[in-house]
């Protein structure tokens, strides 16, 4: 009795002509189905190529009748824009350049790829509720005002919020079946938010998670950029670890507060970049006092040095100490945002100088 596990072992020694890899470690064959000696499955061709396509036919039949296949029935088809970029994500530098248009080489290396001069931060946390998000769309407003092309990849896809903290109540638009992020500040976002209806909470499982996050790479058309920050989820899940194998030469910055036990949390995002060969770019600690408007004292409400002592076991720099407070902004201004500081208040200049230090950083 032939079973699944023995159709793709028949068929792992077959190369894929782009990739150079088995077609089942790409995953090409999909869509299995074995009952007694009937056989059908999906082959995902990389190439359109009729003459590959007969020869892959002609092989895949050879190899299933070698284990007791009779009725063998194969559907090909073209591989899609997102399942390219799940390949080219998990095989960094397997991109098949030979196979590219001459426009799409016109359009210089893929968003992805080491050299295509777009400095990835990732913002991370340990735990929730410690401004990672406020702190990715205060630098990218920061980063922006300095003359940077910036995007954000809003990845906390269960928690998005970067939409809303940004003010921005528009949609994405499509232009030649590709999505034009929405832009704000200077700053080009796209989010599970905008897709979802009402806020409605999104109840997906890790694949379902990937798949989109690989789609904010894929089918969005982000143009130029020169930092590109995505706002992980907390912890050290699925999604954050997607993006450590995606973008193997991404940055990182750890967000925390001063407490004891959020820094002692963060250890771990922290722990997790290091293993995963990613260079942490520096620390951040927000909340980190509450300021007296009137007389100017400080309180240390969450207490001090979980900042400086968690950059010193992480071996990198703190570089900004963000006090607790929202912006002063009103509903009725036209650039009103919930998040976003105004770069002459004095937490708008500490981004800027935390942009400043970035920017001098990865320069």
């Amino acid at each position: 009795m032939i079973d699944k596990e023995q159709v793709l072992k028949a068929l792992r020694h077959l190369e894929d002509p782009t990739y150079r890899k088995s077609v089942v470690e790409l995953n090409l064959i999909r869509d299995v189905l074995v009952k007694q000696s009937n056989v059908s499955l999906t082959f995902v061709m990389t190439v359109d190529d009729e003459a590959k396509e007969n020869r892959f036919r002609e092989k895949v039949k050879e190899a299933l009748e070698a284990i007791g296949a009779e009725n063998i029935h194969i559907r090909f088809r073209k591989i899609a824009d997102h399942e390219k970029a799940e390949i080219e994500g998990k095989w960094p530098g397997r991109q098949a350049a030979h196979t590219s248009s001459p426009a799409e080489r016109a359009q210089g290396p893929a968003l992805l790829s080491a050299d295509s001069g777009i400095t990835f931060i990732a913002i991370a946390s340990g735990k929730g509720g410690v401004g990672k998000s406020s702190v990715t769309v205060n630098l990218a407003a920061a980063l922006a005002r300095k003359g940077k092309k910036v995007g954000i990849i809003d990845a906390d896809i269960y928690g998005f919020s970067v939409p809303d903290m940004m003010g921005i109540e528009e949609r994405p638009k499509l232009e030649n079946n590709r999505i034009l992020p929405v832009e704000r500040f200077g700053v080009k976002v796209i989010s599970t938010g905008f897709f979802v209806q009402d806020n409605a909470p999104v109840i997906w499982r890790g694949p379902m998670l990937s798949k989109m996050l690989r789609n904010f790479f894929s089918e969005v058309n982000w143009g130029e950029l020169d930092y590109m920050l995505l706002d992980l989820p907390p912890g050290t899940g699925d999604v954050a670890l997607d993006v450590h194998h995606m973008i193997p030469h991404s940055k990182e910055i750890i967000v925390t507060t001063p407490h004891a036990t959020a820094a002692f949390v963060a250890a771990r995002a922290g722990a997790m970049a290091l293993q995963t060969k990613h260079e942490i770019l520096a620390l951040v600690e927000n909340m980190s006092y509450y300021e007296c408007e009137s007389c100017g004292r400080k309180d240390y409400i969450f207490g001090r040095g979980g900042g400086a002592k968690l950059a010193e076991e992480l071996h990198t720099e703190l570089l900004a100490q963000i006090p607790l407070g929202a912006p002063d902004n009103h509903i009725s201004e036209p650039d009103f945002s919930p998040s976003v500081y105004k770069s002459d208040s004095p937490t708008g200049r500490l981004y800027n100088e935390l942009a400043d230090k970035v920017i001098a950083k990865t320069s």
